[in-house]
């Protein structure tokens, strides 16, 4: 899933990345397979170029951001690494799907997915590799299990029906519920969610499918054995965005929605899992449906590795063509910042403008009284007292009298003070020596 070329020396992958992209989540735009493959071919002639010119051995910098020269004995692309692997395992099956950290798949990456598992036996192993093993590797795995989802539905569901006893509540992934008590954001109730399950066809069971399979693949705590929540790593991301500066926040503000995206997508995406599966059971040739069709039901039990997959995803996108400006719109339609209840803010503008020198020290107390109340549901900790320390610097900005208000802007803009609650205080309350 990466999107870097990448070449192995001495059995050790390094990848070619920007420079100021090292130790670092590197987007790099829309990169395709083929794109992937040409820059892995020209990454492994640059190396071999720089290796000669300079005794055998390759200058390289570690994550650490750490200089390297590592003496070559051997050097391959991963291509030739994985010629060597089908070697040992005939049956191993590569294929590339580079993908953004943040965002979803393209449409045709989720395609590329499904195109390479249609076919494939229902206990097939699918290995999934990114860089680290974290956001696109785990996006990559909940798609497999989508899919997995898919065969389990068309293959065994009729079959399952013939067992006594089984209660097939159990196997179905469309009906399961989260803790009501997790906050809403953790349970990826965000508003283009609720406009999506609204709009799409079955879009409450599709969601219940997404949310099961992501917490299977996420950490321990929602019942999954990875390592990233796709989900909850929102609601997570959400809460440190109150309590970073503005050059931070801006960085996290595009991350949150972009991830909201790869949410919304994977739930589109188990939509269209649901459809498929539902065709793909009765999408069999008419001289095979006689050896598959059970005749306690008369529904057909197709064998996973004869599954047809009619439609393509991107297909499914174009029939749903307005989901695509729902997510592009709605995705930033979030509570960026608590809002002060408004007679506080009164209260505050009054004492301001009445005597803000005078009256500072209970202004100072009021700011502080009405951010105790409004970060309540905040655990104790550091990011609670950053977060209501950075509120106190952007609301002691709010109601500063015009004149002072514009020489601090002045200094913000100009670089020379920062939106630090002391810093605007100390302008504000310095009397020049005489």
């Amino acid at each position: 899933l990466r999107q870097e070329p990448t070449v192995y020396v001495n059995g050790v992958p390094i990848c070619a990345r920007p420079a100021n992209k090292i130790g670092e989540y590197a987007e790099l735009g829309a990169i395709t397979r083929d794109i992937a493959k040409a820059n892995e071919v020209e990454f492994l002639k640059v190396c071999e170029t720089r290796k000669n010119e300079n005794g055998g051995k390759l200058k390289a910098v570690d994550i650490n951001k750490n200089a390297l020269e590592l003496e070559v004995t051997e050097l391959k692309s991963l291509s030739q690494v994985i010629e060597g692997l089908k070697e040992k395992f005939p049956g191993l099956v590569h294929w590339r799907v580079p993908v953004c950290n943040s965002a979803a798949p393209l449409e045709s990456d989720f395609d590329i997915i499904i195109k390479t598992l249609v076919g494939t036996a229902i206990n097939t192993p699918v290995i999934v590799n990114d860089q680290v093993g974290l956001s696109r590797a785990t996006t990559g795995c909940v798609a497999a299990c989508l899919f997995k989802e898919l065969q389990i539905s068309a293959s065994f569901e009729g079959l399952v029906e013939t067992v006594p006893g089984v209660n097939l509540s159990l196997l179905k992934t469309d009906r399961y519920v989260m803790d009501p008590a997790k906050d809403t954001l953790f349970r990826g109730e965000f508003e283009v969610v609720k406009e999506l399950i609204a709009t799409l066809k079955d879009g409450a069971a599709a969601k219940s499918n997404a949310d099961r399979i992501i917490d299977l693949n996420g950490t321990p705590k929602t019942g999954g054995t990875g390592i990233k929540q796709l989900r909850e790593n929102i609601a997570e991301s959400k809460l440190s965005y109150e309590i970073m500066d503005d050059a931070a926040q801006a960085f996290l503000k595009h991350k949150i929605m972009d991830n909201i995206q790869k949410y919304f997508y994977l739930i589109v995406f188990a939509g269209y899992i649901r459809e498929a599966a539902a065709a793909a059971r009765e999408t069999i040739e008419a001289d095979k449906k006689a050896a598959v069709v059970l005749p306690a039901s008369g529904k057909c039990s197709i064998p996973a590795t004869e599954l047809k997959i009619g439609k393509t995803f991107a297909a499914f996108m174009e029939e749903n063509a307005g989901l695509r400006a729902l997510i592009d719109t709605g995705k930033g339609n979030l509570q960026w910042e608590r809002d002060i209840p408004a007679a506080s803010l009164a209260n505050l503008e009054s004492l301001a403008a009445k005597d803000f020198k005078g009256n500072l020290g209970k202004i100072i107390h009021d700011i502080y009284q009405t951010a105790h109340v409004m970060f309540g549901d905040m655990p104790q900790g550091d990011h609670k007292k950053r977060a209501k320390y950075r509120f106190a610097s952007k609301t002691i900005m709010r109601i500063l009298p015009a004149a002072q208000k514009g020489e601090v802007e002045k200094l913000i803009e100009s670089k020379k003070m920062t939106m630090d609650l002391y810093e605007i205080l100390g302008k504000c309350t310095w009397v020049e020596p005489k």
